[in-house]
């Protein structure tokens, strides 16, 4: 006979993303919705109207993780063509390349990731593909995903160099590999898996101009079963301007759930490290505020342009001076009842005056916040940069998430990945205990975040983000069945041991899409 519910979740620890604080309860699940939410334990009569029951007495069951900045087209650039990440010298690099070549005959570059220059030498590795491939262009990705070797022809056909091997480059060659369809629907398969396995159930897509034909592939995935990350996708202008041609296309095409066009994505300054980030006043013994030239008034044209056909955009910035000016264009979209009509973000947000973020909070900006990004580089070296760059005076607000929130901006979690791979148990080692690698005391706890705030910016602020609150983001009764659960309770784990915390069980749509121990099995 029927069940009325496919699925009853029972938990210890459930953490809705509407209350602060999680609480024993249960969830009654008619695919793909959550249809009733209780408090306490099931009845009798709740359990056996359940096709499954699922108890979790020690884990935190939770909404599914959303990444609201990621890019799966440069994340699959280091997975492309031949293995080269164990070649230690040409010869061995030369045998590789060639029976790539004869496997798989590449009818536009032939490609490798995993060079590694502490195994082969740049000269080296460049010498042999001169020699060897003198017709045929040859890229091979560092390991490190820093840079590339490449030989002449390869520079003639796409157009930079290894020394402007950026991804902002990689759309030169990125219709060549996105139209690959065994191969992308490969990759795109064990990137859905490793983000299911970290909790997360949506994106925001990062992907260049028109995206090289990869929309074709999330077209053909749409209603398919094999489908279980939600993705939303932006355009960034790189190769070409802002098409708004592209982007009402893309939106009367795709209008489900599951994939959707989000509007557009750029970057204004760079790091403040390399005294590239647009800073209100001249960094520490300096007489300039920025090391690049921004074009203000275009990305001012284009958002206001954007707006007024409906569409949004995130705009990365790292100095004061990028969001306060971001702060300022923002301010001129529309707005309904003094808040943006269309949603706009800032990506990053790393030094920021609270005045700014006032002004921010009041017109219902979001954020997208790396919330992991202190693991790329040790402590001291971390505090070190800011010390030297805007000074201590200035460094106290430096990842300044607590007036963030306090002012009222939509906070949600971002990676940049493949910058950072998404990981909510690291997040709270960084951004809540304000721990740093290698150092023992953490750093400006007044700028952290609760853990409850945290959790809420990975789901509902994500979902928020998205324009998608009204279904997602909340374990509520009415609301799609995304569900992560943790193997502990991670509101009341302290926070420096928090990052140990693992995904034991993944929940799209009201389907399981990952448990831990299937992945234990092999």
């Amino acid at each position: 006979m029927n069940k009325k519910y496919s699925v009853v979740i029972a938990a210890r620890h459930l953490f809705d993303s509407v209350s602060d604080r999680e609480s024993q309860g249960y969830l009654c699940i008619k695919e793909p919705m959550i249809v009733k939410r209780g408090h306490g334990m099931p009845d009798e009569e709740t359990i056996c109207q359940a096709e499954q029951v699922l108890y979790f007495d020690d884990g935190l069951v939770m909404p599914g993780i959303v990444d609201t900045h990621t890019f799966f087209t440069g994340y699959v650039v280091y997975h492309l063509g031949a293995d080269v990440s164990q070649v230690t010298d040409s010869e061995s690099g030369k045998k590789i390349l060639r029976a790539y070549e004869t496997a798989h005959r590449p009818s536009g570059a032939l490609l490798g990731h995993g060079w590694d220059a502490k195994k082969w030498s740049r000269d080296a590795g460049e010498r042999m593909l001169e020699a060897e491939f003198p017709e045929k262009p040859v890229i091979l990705f560092a390991a490190d995903r820093s840079s590339c070797i490449m030989n002449r022809k390869a520079s003639e056909r796409y157009h930079f160099t290894s020394d402007t091997c950026y991804p902002e480059s990689y759309y030169r060659i990125m219709r060549e590999y996105l139209n690959d369809r065994e191969f992308i629907r490969k990759e795109f398969a064990a990137y859905m898996h490793m983000m299911n396995a970290r909790g997360v159930t949506t994106v925001k897509e990062m992907g260049f101009d028109d995206f090289y034909g990869f929309t074709d592939f999330l077209k053909e995935m749409e209603d398919s079963d094999e489908l279980h990350l939600r993705t939303f996708f932006m355009s960034q202008p790189v190769g070409e301007p802002m098409n708004l041609g592209y982007a009402k296309k893309m939106r009367e095409l795709f209008t489900g759930d599951k994939i959707r066009f989000s509007g557009f994505n750029r970057m204004t300054d760079g790091t403040i490290a390399a005294y590239r980030g647009d800073l209100k006043q001249p960094y520490e013994n300096e007489v300039f505020t920025c090391g690049m030239e921004i074009p203000y008034e275009e990305i001012e044209a284009d958002v206001l342009a954007a707006d007024a056909e409906g569409f949004r955009w995130s705009l990365h910035a790292q100095g004061d001076g990028a969001v306060g000016k971001i702060a300022e264009i923002y301010d001129k979209c529309q707005k309904v009842n003094g808040k943006l009509k269309n949603r706009h973000a800032l990506t990053d947000m790393e030094f920021t005056d609270p005045k700014d973020l006032e002004k921010l909070g009041a017109m219902g900006a979001a954020a997208e916040l790396y919330f992991q990004i202190m693991s790329l580089d040790p402590g001291s070296v971390l505090i070190e940069n800011i010390k030297k760059t805007i000074g201590t005076a200035r460094g106290k607000y430096y990842w300044n998430r607590r007036k963030m929130q306090d002012s009222g901006i939509c906070l949600s979690g971002a990676t940049d990945l493949p910058l950072l791979v998404t990981s909510v148990p690291e997040s709270i080692f960084y951004s809540c205990g304000g721990y740093m690698d290698g150092l023992d005391q953490p750093f400006q706890t007044q700028n952290t975040l609760t853990v409850a705030e945290l959790l809420k910016a990975w789901t509902i602020g994500g979902q928020k983000n998205l324009g998608m609150e009204q279904k997602l983001g909340t374990l509520e009764a009415g609301k799609l069945a995304d569900i992560t659960v943790f193997d502990r309770n991670l509101l009341q784990t302290e926070t420096r041991e928090a990052r140990e915390a693992g995904v034991v069980m993944t929940m799209m749509d009201g389907r399981i899409v990952y448990t831990k121990a299937d992945a234990d099995k092999g």
